[in-house]
């Protein structure tokens, strides 16, 4: 009762953000698979890959871009827990506080396909086609920003996409988070979700590499670990969960449509500045 009471104040006040992103009409066999999106869909961290670009723009200094490529390597070897996650979020909440968002958008707008080339596994593309042909909805649900997860989730045919959603004001970040899609976060989001769409949880699936996602993965009948961390694949080999690989990127850049500026720039504010967000509390944390 409490969760859902929670979650229907949280969506009315818009702090849970999803949208539609198939013209498709949901499936009809009340079941859904939900997709995190990090090592899961794409090959690498989606908050690490404008470093270079924004410190070109003079967002970002040289050591944030090298901190970034050092933090990437280690989230690829590693992954982040609860503790690294929220550490994170303080410092991306400060560091983004006050950029421009026409800047942002010009920023992206240019590199988002050099960028995002290369990153999408083709074995999810193959596990998504399965849930496809089964008449099952495709859910992305990411704690990168909805408006640049929303066109990825768009190309691979995915019904819907939850996000994580920045505050703005006057043309600015504000620092705040609207609503952070990231731990419990996503569960409760989930739940939401199906209770609007009709979903039955326990028939459902969910696909994660991180342990922090342990709440999704949960929530569902059919949990799956992918390309896990070394928390997640404990837990998943304990409870005698699926276990899989993706080895295999396919580039995107004449799948998928650069999304408008305006759709991006809120949740490029976040995932940006992750970049160096992730990096200093990880070369922090190395230092102790």
């Amino acid at each position: 009762m409490w969760i859902t009471g929670a979650l229907w104040i949280a969506r009315r006040r818009g702090l849970i953000c999803w949208s539609t992103v198939s013209s498709s009409s949901p499936g009809a066999s009340g079941i859904a698979a939900f997709f995190d999106l990090d090592k899961t869909i794409i090959a690498k961290s989606s908050a690490f890959v404008f470093s270079r670009a924004f410190f070109q723009e003079g967002l970002i200094n040289r050591r944030a871009v090298l901190k970034s490529t050092y933090a990437q390597f280690m989230y690829l070897l590693a992954g982040a827990d609860t503790e690294q996650m929220e550490r994170m979020r303080a410092h991306i909440t400060a560091q983004c506080t006050g950029w421009d968002i026409a800047q942002v958008t010009a920023i992206v707008e240019e590199t988002l396909h050099d960028i995002v080339d290369p990153l999408v596994y083709a074995e999810a593309t193959e596990l998504i086609a399965a849930h496809h042909q089964r008449g099952e909805d495709i859910i992305v649900v990411s704690a990168s920003g909805v408006e640049v997860v929303a066109p990825i989730a768009k190309m691979i045919g995915a019904t819907h996409t939850v996000a994580t959603r920045m505050g703005t004001h006057d043309g600015r970040y504000t620092g705040d988070v609207e609503f952070y899609c990231a731990g419990e976060n996503k569960a409760l989001a989930a739940r939401r979700l199906a209770e609007e769409q009709g979903y039955d949880m326990q028939h459902c699936h969910a696909y994660s590499d991180s342990i922090t996602d342990l709440p999704l993965l949960e929530a569902v009948g059919h949990p799956t670990a992918v390309n896990p961390d070394r928390a997640l694949r404990r837990e998943a080999v304990a409870r005698g969960w699926p276990v899989l690989t993706f080895s295999n990127p396919v580039s995107l850049r004449t799948r998928i449509p650069a999304p408008s500026g305006a759709q991006i720039a809120a949740a490029v504010g976040l995932g940006a500045a992750a970049a160096a967000g992730v990096a200093w509390y990880g070369l922090r944390r190395r230092q102790r």
